[in-house]
């Protein structure tokens, strides 16, 4: 049990210590979908658009799912605050069960993704291969759920270490089955997409188990298999009811830049190559501030449980200002040193490189202001739902996203013909909005502890 009372260095440190694991574990995770690019782009460019499209639809159906994992860090936070493992053990339980039954019954589309992927006008190749990668995949999205859900449990009794040596063990294993698998090394068959996807399975399989001999072994006091089959519908209805708004407001921003790649496809083939390499660039540092949010959302479910309203605030203004140090260097970062991170990308002898530099370097001075207002509304988010608080913040992202930044995004790109500086403001403006109202939400109501 930590101290009642903590100063804001001390918080500081607290948030850190938890914070730093995540941080690189969501690194790790980061590392394992850049190997698969490349990989299979080395393997052939056609499967590398088809995995494309079929990650794509696999990675929107599973963040949605995704939500229900999520719920169970700031349950059991609290819960375990309170002293109650019994409680713990059925959130928990009750979070892989809301896992299974959305694997099973959302991927059964996977099974006809050729058909629904012909009618949306890809070529009959692509549809194929994607077809053949999906209805593999499809196996791993319930051990991928599950995955998520123990390490929200394990984050939330900050057992983070064994998150990030985990999600290493599973990079590292990742791209050992991809190149044996995907192009047929040591003996193994050449299996190209259709090997990929069997690695995925393998890696959520494989994380599962480690994370479930984890827990049993070092948290026996949970006895996590203990009554597996046994419903707790009053907990299930508190999961469920905390956990489909993260789902949905996950959707709403990842929605967001998905289709502001596809609006950036109608500009131009440049523009959307610099757009691929400056989102690359922010998705890195957004990693930091996701972690940090996870950790904001433990350290407030603690709060929460010990019913300390003033250490919640202190704590907030803690890890908040962690966040905003960060964002500010990586601001220095991509005004100041734009050219040479946009060359990382880039082939040296790239006839066009020049021209996808300056595109870059603008695209770049955007990002740079949009990664302070992004850390702001990750960050609230993050808060709110250690207070379990989940479905007005879900309304708020999106109104900002959506009813706010897609439309000032697709005027100013295309009404006033910005371009591609037009379609970046529009992000920075729905983000900044979605950061506004999510700090007030959690400074002005969601705070109060009853």
């Amino acid at each position: 049990m930590e101290r009642m009372a903590q100063s804001y260095g001390e918080h500081s440190r607290a948030a850190l210590k938890l914070g730093l694991p995540l941080i690189a574990s969501n690194l790790a995770q980061f590392a394992i979908h850049i190997t698969d690019t490349v990989m299979l782009g080395w393997y052939d460019v056609t499967a590398l658009a088809a995995v494309t499209l079929a990650t794509t639809a696999f990675f929107v159906t599973f963040i949605v799912g995704a939500g229900f994992a999520m719920a169970v860090t700031p349950l059991v936070a609290a819960a375990e605050e309170e002293g109650d493992d019994t409680q713990v053990r059925r959130i928990t339980r009750m979070g892989l069960w809301l896992s299974v039954i959305y694997g099973v019954v959302f991927t059964i589309p996977f099974f006809w993704a050729e058909p629904i992927l012909l009618a949306t006008g890809q070529t009959e190749t692509i549809a194929a291969l994607a077809h053949d990668y999906l209805v593999i995949a499809s196996l791993g999205m319930v051990p991928a759920l599950l995955v998520m859900t123990l390490k929200s449990y394990l984050a939330a009794l900050e057992h983070t270490g064994i998150i990030l040596w985990g999600t290493v063990a599973a990079a590292v294993m990742n791209a050992f089955v991809n190149s044996a698998l995907i192009f047929g090394n040591w003996g193994a068959p050449e299996l190209g997409i259709q090997g990929a996807a069997i690695a995925s399975v393998l890696l959520q399989v494989v994380t599962v188990g480690i994370l479930l001999a984890y827990a049993l072994k070092k948290l026996p006091q949970h006895q996590l298999t203990r009554n597996i089959l046994k419903s707790d519908w009053e907990v299930f209805g508190r999961v469920f009811r905390l956990g489909w708004p993260i789902g949905l407001t996950s959707l709403a921003e990842g929605g967001l830049f998905s289709v502001s790649a596809f609006l950036m496809g109608w500009i131009g083939e440049l523009e959307l190559a610099a757009h691929g390499i400056a989102i690359q660039l922010a998705s890195l540092t957004f990693m930091v501030h996701i972690g940090l949010s996870q950790a904001a959302t433990v350290r407030a479910g603690r709060a929460v449980g010990r019913k300390d309203e003033e250490q919640l605030r202190k704590g907030g203004i803690a890890i908040i200002g962690l966040s905003a140090v960060f964002a500010l260097f990586t601001v220095a970062l991509f005004l100041i040193v734009p050219e040479v991170l946009i060359s990382l990308f880039i082939d040296p002898d790239e006839p066009l490189k020049g021209e996808l530099i300056r595109i870059g370097v603008l695209l770049l001075a955007f990002a740079a202001l949009f990664q302070v207002v992004d850390a702001a509304q990750v960050m609230a988010l993050g808060l709110l739902r250690g207070v379990q608080d989940t479905a007005v913040p879900m309304g708020m992202a999106v109104v900002s996203y959506w009813i706010i930044g897609m439309p000032v995004s697709y005027y100013l790109a295309f009404v006033t013909g910005l371009d591609e500086v037009g379609l970046w403001l529009g992000l920075v403006v729905g983000l900044a909005v979605a950061a506004v109202l999510l700090m007030a939400r959690f400074w002005t109501k969601s705070v109060h502890i009853e």
